[in-house]
């Protein structure tokens, strides 16, 4: 073992034992509040919380929560039949009414004018006894006992014009709901067996159908569990006969329960779900009692060795790029963009990995591995030997035309028109949807997660990334990715350690507890398109790494930075060979987190996304310092990808526009001009980020990824046309780019496929319309001599 080895494995060891043990007591706080009480003798039928506001329902008579809660204001309730039980809330509800105890209709149940009002919906098929309800995805779900015993289950779909009940498959046994709610795409069910016995909790979901989640760990009280967060559920349990309920929470993925507070709940009788907790209502003699258990989450301040580990990292990369601004001339504009072609292939791999794994990745793919399976990881298996093609064909002939824009390929092949259009419609996306995205994404999760500020975060990464990207050039954006590579992938593989490490059985519980829950499942050979398999990877990575390769200059800039074409096929070769482990690597943190977080449910927060997991972790159980480490860790992972775009950007405007606009172009200000478009570039990303911080960002992500579909497809069509083909000539790929774009907003306007089919669309109608129309022109006269993947002989 070398000295190095020795001193990092002692730095590991003593990190590992000055961390603190993990602490039992929940991440989350609970607050309680009394309720204002109801001197009203008439018995609670239910109790919903409309608006934000609590809704006490009888039969006779309703009581609604004053704004400022210090008083209960009778209403004009008329129900048209006796009221069983109210599910749902928020802005609607659903009245479960019937008669001798079975829910025979459901009515829509609303504030208007502060009065609650009622809208009837289609009767029940047949009338249920013993009834449960819930709301998923804009569907009500009706469970109970029929007629003959055996459990029902219906299903309304309250947002469709005519709507209709259905009938799905009954809980398996002979069993009655406690509760049934949904969340995480499924609903769970309680279900008691007998007086005595313990309950369990059921699954199911559309695929899957009903499936065993454990036991209980006591009896819920009836009607009150309640979705909180992505993944979670708050019931109110009895842990025996005489005991007071406590409230729990339980995790719908890792399936474990945890207790969340000890509120004085005795002689609950009816429970709702309100903001972010539980809210309840016992009688006595005096009337109705209310109480409110509610979910508060505090924040996870780093400490100051972690702020120094932050800023040791961010004052680093400056400093490469002050390095490179002052040791390079960059009298060229060769200097600026592609690093004078001097790049050692294996940094531009590194470089190539590290751009293509931003911050989302580093956050999102712990979060897909903790929530499903290694499935997702097929595609890097199978987009390396995606790569392969594309080291072998596709690179080496770019490299041969000494590009420093890979638009210009489209110039010389077809028209100057097609390169500047296909320029500046790459640089709208990198700008408008894709940087902006990977510098608001990661700000949002830290924030959440440390107090850190989203604009400050944003600003902090934004500002760092400009200034070492326009002083060094691409020089500093490769060596700067070379060193971001180790402090994330450092970072990752300690985080790993640490969450084994501090598992009761280590290594050996980790293993055993993955391999029961299936959790490093990768493969899956069926034809279902609704689901992540191996035939939907393979037609995926086709277009999104073989066909699109080509046009994507982040990338493609890497390759084109290296001494050789034999060095530019290696740097593919070398990102490859890291993507593989790289990608094991962030899937072995998602399964970790749920082995850990299985053992330790109490540390999690249930208000948190599934997303917010890995971050949630980071500042929550790590030992300081460390903590630092990893959110510079994140902080690279963007940073490389941003550095990367603005680079891009940067040569795209000023190889493709400045140069071919600017009479007789001097190399000096060519730089200069770059410069200033990196600074610019920056910027226009930065003002983006901070606007996606005021709006939804899931839908914005949404638009983001239909953007690069929508205008980016027909782009990669045009390079197929161009490289596979020799008949295609310039007016056809015109027609097939044009057509494709057009098609694909009219598919996209009628919502006809998932937004991530709009780009292999998109590359399919431009390969297919612009190859018949260029049959209707004549074939191409310039020479195609190192233009296409085939031997120099061509059309002359």
């Amino acid at each position: 073992m070398s000295p190095v080895h020795r001193v990092l494995c002692v730095i590991a060891l003593l990190l590992l034992a000055i961390c603190p043990p993990v602490r039992a007591e929940n991440l989350a706080s609970v607050r309680m509040t009394d309720l204002p009480s109801l001197p009203a003798a008439e018995p609670l039928q239910a109790l919903v919380a409309l608006e934000g506001r609590p809704l006490a329902l009888g039969q006779q008579n309703a009581w609604l929560l004053s704004e400022d809660q210090k008083r209960w204001t009778p209403t004009n309730w008329q129900a048209p039949a006796p009221l069983l039980a109210v599910v749902g809330g928020g802005a609607q509800a659903y009245a479960l009414m019937g008669a001798e105890g079975r829910v025979q209709r459901t009515d829509r149940l609303t504030l208007v004018q502060g009065q609650p009002t009622l809208a009837p919906l289609p009767p029940l098929p047949t009338a249920l006894a013993l009834a449960r309800g819930t709301g998923l995805a804009g569907k009500l779900y009706v469970a109970g006992l029929g007629a003959d015993g055996k459990s029902r289950v219906l299903q309304l779909d309250t947002q469709a014009k005519q709507p209709a009940w259905r009938e799905l498959a009954g809980w398996p046994g002979a069993g009655q709901l406690s509760s049934l709610v949904g969340q995480t795409a499924a609903l769970f069910a309680t279900v008691k067996s007998d007086g005595q016995g313990a309950e369990s909790m059921l699954r199911w979901s559309a695929d899957r159908g009903w499936t065993e989640q454990g036991a209980v760990p006591g009896r819920v009280v009836a009607g009150s569990g309640r979705a909180m967060g992505q993944a979670h559920v708050l019931y109110l349990v009895q842990a025996g006969a005489e005991a007071a309920p406590r409230l729990m929470s339980f995790h719908t993925i890792t399936g474990s329960w945890a207790v969340m507070a000890a509120p004085d709940t005795v002689g609950v009788s009816q429970t709702a779900a309100w903001n972010n907790g539980v809210l309840w209502a016992r009688a006595d003699a005096n009337g109705q009692h209310f109480g409110f258990a509610e979910i508060e989450s505090g924040k996870l301040l780093l400490k100051w060795l972690d702020w120094v580990v932050i800023v040791v990292y961010l004052v680093s990369m400056l400093g490469i790029g002050l390095y490179f601004y002052l040791r390079e001339k960059r009298n060229s504009t060769s200097d600026f963009f592609v690093g004078g072609r001097t790049i050692p292939f294996w940094a531009a791999g590194v470089s190539l990995y590290a751009a293509n794994t931003s911050s989302i990745s580093y956050i999102a793919i712990p979060a897909k591995a903790f929530e499903t399976n290694w499935q997702y990881l097929t595609n890097n298996l199978i987009a390396v030997v995606a790569l392969m093609f594309v080291a072998v064909w596709i690179v080496p002939l770019l490299r041969r035309l000494d590009l420093m824009s890979v638009f210009s390929y489209l110039e010389t092949r077809f028209h100057p028109a097609i390169r500047m259009l296909s320029s500046g419609l790459c640089i709208l996306v990198q700008l408008g949807s894709r940087m902006s995205v990977i510098l608001f994404l990661p700000s949002l999760a830290i924030a959440t997660i440390t107090g850190l500020n989203v604009v400050w975060s944003i600003l902090m990464m934004g500002g760092f990334t400009i200034a070492y990207t326009a002083m060094g050039g691409m020089k500093a954006v490769v060596w700067t990715d070379v060193v971001q590579l180790v402090v994330k992938m450092g970072g990752a593989i300690f985080a790993i350690g640490f969450m084994i490490y501090k598992l009761n059985g280590g290594f050996g519980e980790f293993i055993e507890v993955a391999a029961a829950a299936n959790k490093t499942k990768m493969f899956d050979f069926s034809f279902d398109l609704t689901k992540a398999t191996v035939w939907g990877f393979i037609f995926l990575v086709l277009f999104d790494v073989v066909l699109t390769f080509p046009k994507d200059q982040v990338l493609m800039q890497r390759t084109l930075s290296t001494k050789s074409d034999k060095d530019a096929g290696r740097s593919i070769w070398a990102f490859a060979l890291i993507m593989i482990p790289g990608g094991f690597v962030f899937y072995t943190i998602g399964t970790a987190l749920f082995v850990f977080y299985k053992a330790h449910p109490e540390r999690m927060n249930p208000l948190l996304s599934i997303d917010a997991t890995f971050p949630m972790f980071i500042a929550a159980e790590l030992p300081m310092g460390v903590t630092g480490l990893i959110i510079a860790g994140i902080f690279a992972a963007a940073m490389a990808t941003l550095s990367s775009i603005m680079n891009s950007v940067a040569t795209l405007a000023s190889v493709d526009f400045y140069e071919k606009l600017v009479k007789k172009p001097d190399p000096k200000k060519s730089v200069l001009f770059a410069e200033i478009m990196t600074v610019v570039a920056g910027l226009i990303g930065i003002g983006f980020a901070l606007l996606l911080s005021r709006y939804d960002i899931h839908s914005l992500f949404d638009v983001s990824i239909e953007l690069a579909g929508l205008l980016g497809g027909g782009f990669a069509g045009a390079y197929t046309l161009g490289m596979f083909t020799r008949r295609a000539n310039s007016p056809g790929v015109a027609i097939g780019v044009g057509s494709a774009i057009v098609l694909t907003t009219i598919a996209w306007s009628m919502n006809l496929v998932h937004p991530y089919f709009y780009l292999a669309i998109s590359i399919m109608l431009c390969i297919v319309i612009g190859y018949i129309a260029s049959l209707f022109f004549p074939a191409p006269t310039r020479s195609l001599r190192g233009l296409t993947i085939y031997s120099d002989e061509g059309y002359h």
